[in-house]
């Protein structure tokens, strides 16, 4: 006969928690998988893990209101006649008009602006409001192909071509009917109301060598003017970053995991690709031995938040930063203000799931013209800039701390690691220990 301990609660298993138990469930009454927007929700290493070393004995510190410290940033000066200057090392990731409503769009183009760095179209072509307000502006293209046409490659400031997406290296992209609009549609080709599901990979090549072939149709239809970047899913990011330079890339996009998107399989988000902390320095190592590093640029993305984060990836060998998720919180996604509402939606603020559905309440991601229009561009895109400004100031007060006067003067040096996954990936010495897990003995 068994006894239970009347003062000892019910042990759940760890394996089967309540969630998955749930989802099991879902899955046995519908023969449906779950499709969400958004990026992993598992815990793993991040930016956390690391912490920067001070300048104090053995290194001199710069006066925070005396010394300068700058964070300007060249991108594509290794072919194109006009490579972007940006004033700060953050970019503002690709989110399409179609997963974002057009005062989403023309909000991340004005704070972009204001700040001094770039915008990016995302999948379903380039609307006449962001290229408007977006003063430097980069166009993907991307598999779909939707909305690609010759006269707005020649009015992009540079052309990203998408491979893969940290969120779901390996898959195309989705766009539920529900936000494929009269507009959407119609600068789709697709017809309104339907699921949309792009390519997991372009239609007129399967390789480095006919993407260099690529590459130069895309430099001759601009004149050799843009500057081509390659953006590849955090998956193998040594040898994806090294056949990005060799097929001609100017600039390589590195995404990991923590990355979102606007729709796909929950199986993808949690499940396929890696931290973006672990796809850093293989695709740096990749850089540096074809003599490439500082001469095509890296930036990295996915779950970027603070001007930490952005210090962080710059001193393990970023050139730059690109932020999505963080930028549409700027602008005010999942705002607790619409709390009540996201509840409604079966949700809550700040669980991201709302993102596919094109409900937001906040306006932001949904092509519903009432929805949106509680979105004020005008105050969106200042909140935007603060924000930029804001990580900028941050990651300008970390490089004086560690006695640099420019960003890109961070080093791996300047690290530590709190543990043992996050030094291994970062390649960066255990805290209070010379041990660099996998290079060094302990």
């Amino acid at each position: 006969m068994s006894y239970q301990n009347p003062h000892t609660p019910p042990r759940k298993s760890a394996t089967f928690d309540d969630y998955t138990m749930a989802e099991i469930r879902r899955a046995a009454a519908t023969g449906i998988y779950d499709i969400r927007g958004g990026g992993t929700k598992r815990k793993v290493p991040h930016f956390d893990d690391l912490l920067f070393l001070g300048a104090s004995m053995s290194r001199y510190p710069l006066e925070g209101y005396r010394e300068r410290c700058d964070t300007s940033v060249v991108l594509g000066s290794r072919f194109a006649k006009k490579p972007i200057e940006l004033k700060i090392p953050i970019t503002i990731a690709g989110m399409s008009f179609g997963a974002l409503s057009g005062p989403a769009k023309e909000a991340l183009g004005r704070g972009a602006t204001i700040a001094g760095t770039s915008t990016t179209t995302g999948d379903g072509g380039m609307t006449d409001e962001e290229r408007g307000h977006s003063q430097t502006l980069v166009y993907q293209y991307l598999p779909s192909r939707y909305g690609m046409n010759p006269k707005d490659l020649r009015r992009a400031d540079a052309i990203e071509v998408v491979i893969g997406q940290g969120a779901k290296p390996g898959g195309g992209g989705m766009l539920l009917g529900q936000k494929i609009s009269d507009r959407v549609a119609e600068m789709r080709t697709l017809p309104k109301g339907i699921d949309q599901r792009s390519a997991c990979r372009h239609p007129d090549w399967t390789g480095p060598d006919d993407l260099e072939i690529k590459i130069g149709e895309l430099r001759e239809i601009t004149d050799w003017e843009k500057p081509i970047y390659i953006k590849i899913g955090g998956a193998r990011p040594y040898y994806d970053t090294a056949l990005a330079v060799k097929a001609g890339a100017d600039v390589v996009v590195l995404d990991g995991m923590q990355g979102g998107t606007a729709a796909t399989q929950d199986v993808f988000i949690e499940h396929v690709g890696m931290p973006t902390l672990a796809c850093i320095r293989p695709a740096v190592q990749a850089l540096q031995d074809l003599g490439m590093h500082r001469k095509v640029q890296l930036i990295v993305s996915g779950g970027i938040r603070s001007g930490a984060d952005v210090a962080k990836a710059l001193a393990l060998g970023a050139d730059a930063v690109s932020i999505g998720t963080a930028a549409m919180v700027a602008i005010g996604d999942n705002d607790p203000h619409w709390e009540s509402e996201y509840q409604k939606l079966g949700t809550t603020s700040g669980a991201y799931d709302d993102w596919h559905e094109g409900k937001d309440p906040a306006g932001i991601t949904t092509q519903d013209p009432d929805l949106a229009s509680r979105l004020d561009p005008v105050v969106a895109g200042r909140r935007l800039a603060n924000y930029l400004k804001v990580m900028t100031l941050e990651a300008q007060t970390i490089a004086r701390a560690c006695g640099h006067n420019h960003v890109h003067n961070l080093e791996p040096e300047d690290l530590v690691a709190l543990t043992i996954e996050a030094a291994a990936m970062a390649r960066v010495p255990l805290a209070g220990t010379n041990w660099v897990p996998g290079t060094t003995p302990f």
